[in-house]
């Protein structure tokens, strides 16, 4: 129990280091390749909400094909949202992808404990499909993280992803060493435990990312702003459509005028022609007198 306490009392302290420094996106901006893929490594090490997830699906695997399986699918699955959201710039908020990662965790120590038969009276949903789709949802959260850092090539993407993977494998041999370790006798009831501990866990972080996403305004401000933006454009696109009217109002009412203008100047004309030829009438009528 005082494990447990002295977890959930850490965990905020390693909850805002996982967070991307300014320090770490201003030396991303100019870092080269080989920078990358340190930091790839680096938060996938730091990256409590992935490790905690990774725990959980190797625990009762000890065959090295399982292993190689069921990593290889979320391997597959976070380097596809990784390096597409990234590149195409998809991004969502981070404290609602890191409430699902959180969620994720509560998951896999749920399945482990092998609660869906005892609460729910079913079998679990397919283990690999299901580490396949969190994968994706990991995949993102890595993706938001990484999009802080403005103008990334193709090349960094890439390289950022490889030492994630660096990382993930140095994360599984540590894991993997102390798992084997701990079996024996007492592993049946080390594993209720620790399983309960990654529930428990990833309930706290689920709160936590939570209430992040409620207290921190900067989703709202920037919501707002797009809210600002889509409302200038569509007031200057008025504003022209208006301009557009008045211009083509102003052009019809001048057409109009030189219209009638012709017309009082051909009237004008007529007249003048008329008159002109009834004075020679009157004229030859006069002289014929």
């Amino acid at each position: 129990m005082k494990k447990l306490l002295l977890i959930l009392l850490c965990l905020p302290l390693i909850g805002w280091s996982h967070d991307v420094s300014e320090s770490t996106v201003k030396d991303m901006t100019d870092a080269s390749l080989i920078d990358f893929i340190y930091f790839g490594a680096e938060h996938m090490v730091t990256g409590y909400d992935h490790i905690l997830f990774l725990i959980g699906v190797v625990f009762f695997l000890s065959n090295y094909f399982d292993i190689f399986k069921f990593i290889t699918a979320f391997t597959i699955a976070h380097c596809i949202t990784l390096v597409f959201a990234t590149f195409y710039g998809i991004t969502a908020n981070a404290y609602l992808i890191d409430a699902v990662i959180a969620f994720s965790v509560i998951y896999k120590g749920f399945e482990n404990l092998d609660g869906f038969k005892k609460y729910f009276s079913f079998n679990p949903p397919n283990l690999i499909l299901m580490v396949f789709i969190f994968g994706l949802i990991h995949g993102f959260g890595l993706s938001t993280r990484l999009q802080e850092v403005s103008n990334l090539s193709l090349y960094q993407i890439l390289s950022f992803n490889v030492g994630v993977e660096f990382g993930q494998i140095a994360v599984l041999v540590i894991v993997f060493l102390l798992l084997s370790i701990i079996r024996g006798k007492i592993f049946n009831k080390i594993s209720k435990i620790s399983n309960w501990i990654l529930v428990v866990s990833g309930v706290f972080l689920l709160v936590y990312q939570l209430n992040g996403y409620f207290t921190d305004h900067s989703h709202e401000e920037d919501h707002k702003h797009e809210e600002y933006h889509v409302h200038d454009e569509d007031h200057n696109h008025d504003e022209e459509h208006t301009h557009d009217e008045d211009h083509n109002h102003e052009e019809y009412h001048k057409n109009d005028e030189d219209h009638k203008h012709d017309e009082d100047h051909t009237h004008d004309k007529d007249h003048t022609h008329d008159d002109y030829h009834k004075h020679e009438e009157d004229h030859d009528h006069g002289h014929t007198h």
